[in-house]
């Protein structure tokens, strides 16, 4: 990206030297020192525009704030409310151009919000943008504030705005799962332990525990949603205040709940909000387990679609796309193997995040871009890989309601069901014999006049029941 153009710029000069801005741009010098500086990934912070907006929105409440303490002007004021409005409207986003992973602790980030904001207002008041002699960037959209309080303060309700949908996705999955229990209810199962033959049961209730794990796990996102919302806005450097009129904290706060419609609140103690980000390790666990549990699923489907010749072949998945370029007719479990490389990836944020979490030092953790870029984009993955597994993958599936049985029957996991009948050394002596000669339990059963076939598919089928009520 270049900074300068020959055609029409404008100039802004720091302690460092001279930076050409491009006509149009809302930036400022501090923004350019941290574009030049600190790009490192793709992925400015207009990018999540839950945090973008989060930012905004912190910067609007500020202002309103400062206007009822008498810090700013009413015109000033209305600008700045009126330039954060066009920033959650995405009009300013090509003027956002810090990196997401900037390492400044954020400062650079704030900055490129306080300078787009106030060059916005200052345009909107009639003056020229760049000359802040009507607002200022740290005079004004940053008054009574620092990056210390404003950005875990937007890292927050970013985050808690982007689990949102999440939530959402992870109780649309659990719903298809109780459908598909309903649907496989009647259908007789292999049960295995260790991948070995075990005991009968139904399909349904395999689904059951996968519908009850995934609504389990919505229900723990939204237990640590509720979290975050205690902000450490007004504790601004390191949690005095210092810099901030008295009656800015609880100002601010009730204009931030009217603008976001979110029962924010100040912490108990604001030297721990502002040193601590012990939430974040929580939040990010919660997406590592929501993630490895839904791998779990995702491998035990591509296990029991396993084939279709060779394999366990017990359930079909949607056939979504070719599976070779050489074999001709392989379809793979593709979106089951994405949700478990998906996984994979989260779980690596969450290792940052900790890493991140525990390196703060004193009375701010400055490693905050890292944990801001690696908590949204574990919720990123999720939303959308779990919206792609439902709508793709699980609600497509269907089950082979003879294989199954098959494999049952074959099996010796029917020896189980048997035993209330016959005992448990004569059930085990036929399951040797049934072994040597390479014949079903069942036939053996029938042969010998101990059981009919009829009475045995009795037995199985009571076996399979709950034993228990509820």
């Amino acid at each position: 990206m270049s900074t300068f153009d020959a055609a029409a710029a404008r100039l802004e000069t720091d302690y460092v030297g001279e930076v050409h801005i491009p006509a149009g741009k809302l930036y400022g010098v501090n923004s350019v020192r941290g574009f030049d500086n600190l790009s490192v990934s793709p992925l400015t912070i207009a990018h999540y525009t839950a945090f973008r907006d989060a930012f905004a929105q912190c910067k609007w409440a500020a202002a309103l704030a400062n206007r009822g303490c008498g810090v700013i002007a009413q015109p000033q004021c209305e600008a700045i409310v009126q330039a954060c409005g066009e920033v959650i409207a995405g009009r300013c986003d090509d003027s956002l151009i810090v990196d997401l992973l900037e390492g400044s602790g954020g400062t650079s980030t704030n900055m490129n919000f306080n300078e787009v904001i106030a060059n916005r207002a200052q345009q909107l008041l009639g003056h020229a943008a760049g000359s802040y002699e009507v607002v200022h960037p740290n005079d004004h959209v940053n008054a009574s504030q620092s990056t210390n309080d404003v950005y875990p303060a937007a890292l927050k309700i970013a985050t808690h705005a982007m689990l949102g949908p999440l939530i959402d996705e992870v109780a649309q999955l659990a719903a298809r799962f109780d459908q598909k229990a309903e649907q496989f209810a009647d259908v007789l199962h292999l049960g295995r332990t260790c991948l070995q033959d075990a005991q009968p049961m139904r399909l349904g209730q395999l689904f059951s525990g996968y519908a009850a794990l995934t609504h389990r796990l919505g229900a723990e996102l939204a237990a640590v949603r509720e979290k975050l919302r205690t902000l450490p806005l007004g504790g601004t450097a390191i949690g005095t205040g210092f810099g901030a009129p008295a009656a800015y904290r609880a100002s601010v706060y009730q204009h931030l709940v009217q603008i976001t419609g979110i029962e924010y609140q100040a912490p108990e103690n604001a030297f721990d909000a502002m040193q601590n980000m012990d939430v974040f390790s929580r939040v990010s666990a919660e997406l590592r387990t929501c993630s490895a549990s839904l791998a779990k699923i995702a491998s035990d489907l591509t296990l029991l679609s396993s084939g279709p010749v060779g394999g366990i072949g017990e359930l079909k998945l949607p056939e979504a796309q070719a599976g070779s370029s050489i074999m001709p007719g392989k379809v793979n479990p593709v979106l089951p193997m994405a949700m478990i490389q998906l996984s994979f990836a989260v779980i690596g944020n969450d290792a940052a995040v900790a890493q991140a979490v525990q390196a703060g030092q004193l009375e701010i953790n400055h490693y905050e871009p890292l944990v801001a870029s690696r908590v949204f984009d574990s919720i990123a993955l999720l939303t959308q890989g779990i919206q792609r597994f439902r709508e793709k993958c699980i609600n497509g599936i269907t089950a082979d309601t003879s294989r199954n049985e098959q494999h049952l029957t074959a099996s010796m996991a029917v020896a189980t069901a048997l035993v209330p009948q016959l005992g448990y050394a004569r059930v085990s002596q036929l399951a040797r014999q049934s072994v040597a000669q390479g014949r079903s339990l069942l036939s053996i059963l029938e042969a010998s006049g101990l059981m009919s076939q009829a009475e045995a598919m009795a037995a199985i089928e009571r076996s399979s029941r709950p034993v228990f009520e509820g």
